[in-house]
């Protein structure tokens, strides 16, 4: 017996949904069960999941079976492709951005494979095309030459092998001369109880649009590790590579996962780091690595620490922590902050532009919030503004890339002796400076507003969003600013979002903003000085 005569037994190639290969068992899982052959029907069949199970053992060439399943995974990619074709048509909506990344249909997730490579800006982002909801990802992509105009290239990877069937889940990019290669972790899960396997896998380019899957790299969890373990990050350390995990220790604590190669291909357990932080939540997400005035910062999302405010109730944070790394490659951490004190920043991902900056982006939501006012138009989610980091005097500062200024089409000059304004917009850039004790309110028609308070007692600026349109998550953000005499704000508004650039980029406050289209007058109490204005 071969995998092709087990297909053929299952209906045919067109009838098979996905393969499993968790051990010595071989599973089907089929699409119209009254398909199945007399000779699959006597095999292990599960109705509720479509699922005939066979054993290895009984398939003669056990050499070939390898290079059998790669190839049937091409061809449950293809059908794949044929099925979500329609999703990248893009669905009106008037909560659709203007200038920021969004899905064209379906769920938007984390950015992944951020790099620069042969002259161009690649980007990719989790993608469920289907529906607004976390199901079976797809890997999304992008190229620009400028970081503004991205344009659309075929979906890269689709959740088409046995290593990956329930997700082609997070990971990054390398380039390595004309090769494209992208380290990502595979989503499996097995039976009723959805068991899960995860496994960390390699897909390679040539031409930079097509790619072709190695399957997995590394094929086992680190010792003490539960499956929760994944979003590969690759850097350059001395004479050998690293991977960066971002782990679930036995005991549900979070922690980093560092593997180690010389050759990308195959990779030894190194360490588990993280402990000198103590129980620093119960999973950490979306590693990431960069230098800034030469230290080293490791990008990780901690889940479950304790909450900065009262307001701040979700389990989901993002943060950043400096690392020393021995000669070997394993790190020690120190010195946690939050990147962004908003609502939506989450799973950032960074590279090096091609003039050596240091640019970031992230996906603008979080894991447990769907049910957004776009939905019921058949999307969900994008990308926050590319903002580029430095380290400035043991400060770090994030401001919006030099590159958006290209989108500035309009100024707009606001009278000082008015308190409100119609932009007829919700597309604009807003640089002011505002004193301890004056509101600002964006977004605002006669059902609502986002407000933007100073509070002069406690020297805090709090995010309300309270009267929005918002369905679920917070309503409010606070962040202390305990030793200013005046808050500077350089604010980029879209349709359906809002972002703070704090005091020179000293602090960012990223957030979702639903409000009805006719939502484009501001206004504000209290003491303010209005730089300048202009429209996107």
């Amino acid at each position: 017996m071969s995998l092709l005569s087990i297909i053929k037994e299952c209906g045919g190639i067109h009838n098979v949904a996905r393969v499993l290969s968790p051990d010595v068992r071989l599973i089907i899982e089929v699409i119209d069960v009254a398909l199945l052959s007399k000779q699959a029907k006597v095999q292990g069949f599960n109705d509720l999941l479509r699922q005939v199970t066979y054993l290895k053992s009984s398939i003669e060439n056990r050499t070939q079976l390898e290079l059998d399943l790669l190839a049937v995974g091409q061809l449950i990619s293809e059908q794949q492709r044929d099925a979500f074709s329609p999703c990248s048509e893009i669905v009106a909506c008037e909560h659709r951005p203007s200038w920021h990344l969004s899905p064209p249909q379906g769920l938007l997730n984390d950015p992944n494979g951020f790099i620069y490579h042969q002259g161009q800006y690649h980007l990719f982002y989790q993608w469920y095309p289907f529906s607004c909801e976390h199901k079976d990802k797809h890997w999304a992509h992008l190229t620009s030459k400028d970081l503004v105009d991205w344009q659309w290239k075929p979906v890269a990877l689709t959740p088409s092998d046995w290593f990956d069937s329930h997700g082609v889940f997070s990971g990054h990019a390398l380039s390595q001369g004309d090769e494209l290669m992208l380290f990502y972790t595979g989503n499996v899960r097995i039976g009723e109880s959805r068991e899960r396997h995860t496994t960390q896998c390699l897909a390679t380019s040539r031409d930079g649009i097509n790619f072709t899957k190695h399957g997995p790299v590394v094929p086992d969890l680190p010792p003490a590790v539960t499956p929760h373990c994944r979003d590969p990050k690759i850097i350059r350390h001395h004479d050998h590579w690293l991977m960066l995990l971002g782990a679930q220790r036995d005991d549900e604590i979070g922690r980093l996962a560092i593997y180690k190669s010389d050759d990308l291909k195959t990779w030894t357990f190194l360490a588990l780091s993280g402990d000198e932080l103590g129980e620093f939540g119960y999973m950490w997400e979306c590693p990431d690595f960069f230098t800034l005035d030469k230290q080293d910062f490791i990008v990780i999302g901690p889940q479950g620490i304790d909450s900065p405010s009262e307001h701040h109730t979700v389990p989901h944070h993002n943060g950043i922590v400096k690392a020393t790394l021995d000669e070997s490659g394993k790190a020690t951490l120190s010195d946690f902050q939050h990147l962004d004190h908003g609502f939506d920043f989450y799973a950032p991902q960074s590279l090096q532009t091609a003039d050596g900056r240091r640019v970031m982006n992230a996906w603008m939501g979080l894991p447990d919030e769907v049910n957004h006012p776009s939905a019921d138009n058949g999307w969900v989610h994008q990308l926050t503004t590319f903002r580029e980091l430095s380290y400035v005097g043991g400060k770090l500062i994030q401001t919006p890339i030099k590159e958006l200024q290209t989108l500035r089409k309009q100024s707009v000059v606001l009278p000082e002796d008015q308190s409100s304004y119609n932009l007829a917009s919700k597309a604009f850039e807003l640089n002011l400076e505002m004193q301890w004790g004056s509101s600002l309110r964006l977004h605002q028609s006669n059902s609502g507003y986002c407000e933007i308070r100073l509070d002069k007692k406690t020297k805090t600026l709090f995010l309300d969003r309270t009267n929005t349109l918002i369905r679920e998550g917070d309503c409010i953000r606070e962040l202390a600013l305990v030793d200013l005499k005046s808050v500077q704000l350089q604010i980029l508004s879209d349709n359906s979002s809002i972002e703070l650039f704090i005091n020179g980029g000293q602090a960012v406050m990223s957030a979702r903003i639903f409000t009805p289209k006719d939502a484009t007058n501001l206004s504000y109490q209290g003491e303010m000085k209005i730089i300048d204005c202009w429209l996107y």
